[in-house]
């Protein structure tokens, strides 16, 4: 029989969730140069984060949950790295502002999950930035992003970026508990303020 995965989105008990290790999938992205990949925003925006000047922070993850269906399988709680979108996402949300006075011109989501999906949950959750579709993996193949294969979909292993002028500066990976990133992140902004422009 499966496990069956905790039912609340936003509230999990993070001592029954198996943790990430580091696998060294992501070693290579520290310092890596962004490709010039456009991505379409859930602001109707397109957006090349290699053209982007000055800093910019994006959260990586695999695929967020919605109310009823907390996972693509019933062993998705089991699964190292899965769990966790919906609550890394809040505290981005929540640490926006903050994020911003640390230095963060502009806060991402980056998922591969369609923008009609990505749409749905910027608005239930109340997301005040934009989350960007990798649904055609040209990123993820470009950057050789570190991905999960579940129940035929292929999905990008939760991290996170600071980016300074198209190059990733910062990189947070493996990240657990998930909804402890925006906070690493913004202690990271703190005591590494981006260069004036």
């Amino acid at each position: 029989m499966a496990a069956q995965n905790q039912p609340h989105l936003d509230h999990v008990d993070w001592s029954k969730i198996p943790a990430p290790r580091d696998d060294g999938d992501a070693r290579h992205l520290a310092g890596a140069e962004l490709p010039d990949v456009t991505l379409a925003a859930t602001d109707g925006q397109s957006v090349s984060l290699a053209r982007l000047r000055g800093r910019s922070v994006v959260f990586v993850y695999p695929r967020t949950g919605r109310p009823g269906q907390i996972g693509l399988v019933d062993d998705w709680d089991r699964i190292p790295g899965a769990r966790g979108c919906t609550p890394q996402s809040c505290a981005f949300r929540d640490l926006h502002t903050e994020l911003q006075a640390a230095g963060a011109a502009r806060v991402f989501g980056l998922s591969t999950q369609d923008l009609a999906y990505q749409q749905e949950v910027v608005a239930r959750l109340h997301l005040p930035f934009a989350i960007l579709s990798d649904a055609s993996l040209t990123l993820t193949r470009a950057l050789g992003l570190p991905i999960m294969t579940v129940a035929g979909l292929t999905l990008l292993k939760r991290m996170a970026w600071v980016i300074d002028d198209g190059r990733i500066s910062q990189l947070f990976y493996p990240v657990f508990p998930p909804d402890r990133n925006a906070a690493d992140v913004l202690a990271w902004l703190k005591t590494h303020p981006a260069e004036p422009m």
